[in-house]
């Protein structure tokens, strides 16, 4: 097997065999402790700019496919694993990892000692690194790690957006996804508050991605066009995140995540969407102005606001507060997050390595989530207008569902303020 070399800014070095396409590549280096999902994560647009590590030791048993992407290709710089599967086994695999990293150009390496590597990265924080298979000097490798761009100050989003905007009308299509009507039947009792868990038959991350009819530019005529009309920015979106929008009876068109207030004002919204994304939030100017003038506009006129992740963040900065950044951040699908309305534990998908400093919000807004594992802020909402966010994903895919009912809360928001 090839050799291949991951090393970090601080001198370690972590050498192993390469996997997936040859080259070399570098982006902050972080972890994620998911056991499964490993394709959603290839393809979430916000793990752009970094080197992701599994913590979980087998990664590629089963396979890849076109169900399971969140969006057109992977956009990790690099990918990191203790052991790569040689046998793809799944009755909706299509393919290899091995085969899936070579189609899209990205590097992999396998065989390092991965707990050590997470282990150092949450003692001295993610840094920068470098993956390379044609240099394996280690003088050398360190020394482009230390000189390469990081995360903090680098707007990733401009890298991701979509060209132009699409209308999206594809809810949850797939066999192996549940029904329509299901969906909605779990969302009402969500609402009355008499469940607290998806029915087993929903399988999140088993969805079908967006039809080729959906590329950026493609605005196809939407059916049942008396439904609400929600307007995505699109900073880095996942797929499942629209699936959810769409299914809850929205229909939906997305804009580039660079659009400005007048763009979006004049699709004349029921409600506007935020969503996830890379990069650091305190580099986004423009985007940040643009929240700016949708929250007028929606102070003025009662118009529901959601966001999620990088929106949630960018929504903080609109209000005033301030971003920083974390140790390590918070990847994986099992971050316990505390719900101060209902005083339950939602168990969560997450991705991020920025989050909202509470202490800089105007007393206007209510802190309604925190992390369990370090108490940062994970939700707000305003205390007067519709208007709420979350730093975690409740789309999921992959993950657990306990906080899908947040897109069911934006569409009831949006039925009362019509």
């Amino acid at each position: 097997m090839k050799p291949a070399k991951l090393a970090l800014e601080d001198g370690s070095i972590f050498p192993g065999s390469a996997f997936g396409a040859d080259g070399e590549v570098f982006g902050e280096v972080v972890f994620n402790t998911g056991m499964t999902g490993y394709q959603e994560i290839l393809t979430d647009p916000s793990y752009k700019g970094q080197i992701v590590t599994m913590t979980y030791p087998l990664i590629g048993n089963y396979g890849t496919n076109a169900e399971d992407t969140e969006s057109s290709r992977p956009h990790v710089e690099g990918f990191v694993v203790r052991e790569v599967s040689r046998v793809a086994s799944n009755f909706r695999s299509s393919g290899s990892l091995q085969d899936f990293l070579a189609k899209y150009g990205i590097v992999g390496i396998e065989g390092i000692d991965t707990r050590s590597l997470v282990r150092h990265i949450r003692t001295r924080g993610a840094m920068k690194g470098i993956l390379s298979t044609t240099d394996l000097d280690d003088r050398s490798l360190v020394a482009k790690a230390v000189a390469s761009p990081g995360l903090v100050g680098r707007d990733l989003v401009k890298e991701v957006v979509p060209a132009s905007a699409v209308r999206w009308n594809d809810g949850f299509a797939s066999e192996f996804a549940p029904s329509a009507v299901m969906y909605n039947e779990w969302r009402e009792s969500k609402i009355r508050g008499s469940i607290h868990s998806a029915p087993s038959k929903q399988v999140q991350g088993n969805v079908p991605p967006a039809p080729s009819k959906q590329v950026p530019g493609s605005v196809p005529s939407a059916p049942q066009d008396n439904r609400p009309h929600v307007v995505a920015l699109d900073y880095g979106m996942k797929w499942n995140i629209a699936r959810h929008l769409v299914e809850t009876g929205c229909r939906l068109t997305v804009l580039p995540g660079t659009a400005t207030v007048d763009e979006v004002l004049a699709l004349e919204p029921s409600g506007v969407f935020l969503s996830n994304g890379p990069g650091d939030p305190a580099a986004l100017d423009y985007a940040v102005a643009t929240v700016q003038g949708i929250l007028k506009h929606a102070e003025r006129t009662g118009m529901p606001l959601f966001g999620i992740c990088l929106g949630h963040q960018l929504l903080g900065q609109a209000w005033g507060g301030k971003t920083f950044k974390l140790k390590f951040g918070h990847r994986g699908a099992n971050q316990p997050v505390l719900n101060n309305q209902t005083n339950q534990v939602e168990i969560t998908t997450q991705n991020h390595g920025f989050a909202v400093i509470p202490e800089t919000l105007p007393p206007s807004v209510e802190c309604t989530h925190f992390n369990l594992n370090d108490k940062t802020l994970e939700g707000m909402r305003h205390r007067e207008f519709p208007i709420f966010s979350v730093q975690y994903h409740p789309e999921a895919s992959a993950g657990p569902h306990d906080s899908s009912y947040l897109f069911a809360d934006f569409r009831r928001m949006i039925a009362d303020a019509v």
